[in-house]
């Protein structure tokens, strides 16, 4: 494991493309599947990372209760999944049922569209408006695994409702942090 930080993508950044399959049903999405909607939440998650699991139920509650309020919301894996089995199409399937996903987890094989994303940890939250472009990148609230902070998902949540409110969101955002991105050999981008 390898602490790192979000590379903070540049604020007013439009939502890259992404055409990927999901592992739960297998039906492929793209940008063009959250048309319409208020808001796009793109997180990069995985099976096996110690930050995730501390956060994955009131990443499950989060997303489930925004995707009723107009918010599109889609999970991408896009680790190495020879780093660890968990992190396969099959894992991360098992992961999205016993956490309780309600929305598609997609799995990122070529890793292509976490470098648009500049992903680079997992946990990495990515908030779009409905234009898509980007409002908020960083973490969910200031808990951490170690440091015996509760999960409240309040940083993420403010700018979320910030959104739908048609509110500006806080320009004072803290970088997400967590197991980086494990990179298939010779794939590492420049920002790794």
């Amino acid at each position: 494991m390898v602490l790192t930080y979000s590379t903070m993508m540049k604020i007013g950044t439009v939502a890259p493309d992404f055409n990927l399959p999901d592992v739960v049903s297998g039906n492929k999405y793209s940008l063009e599947d959250f048309k319409g909607k208020k808001a796009l939440l793109v997180m990069f998650i995985c099976s096996h990372c110690p930050y995730v699991k501390h956060v994955e139920a009131e990443i499950s509650k989060l997303g489930n209760n925004y995707k009723d309020k107009g918010v599109g919301v889609v999970a991408i894996s896009a680790n190495d999944p020879n780093h660890d089995s968990n992190d396969r199409p099959e894992g991360l399937k098992e992961q999205a049922k016993t956490a309780g996903f309600e929305f598609p987890y997609l799995f990122d094989e070529t890793q292509e569209v976490a470098k648009k994303y500049t992903a680079a940890c997992t946990p990495d939250f990515f908030l779009f408006d409905g234009d898509p472009k980007l409002v908020y990148r960083g973490q969910l609230d200031d808990s951490r695994p170690e440091n015996g902070k509760p999960v409240t998902g309040e940083d993420l949540k403010g700018a979320l409702d910030a959104v739908l409110s048609e509110k500006k969101v806080n320009p004072d955002q803290k970088p997400s942090t967590g197991c980086n991105i494990k990179w298939k050999y010779g794939n590492e981008p420049d920002f790794a």
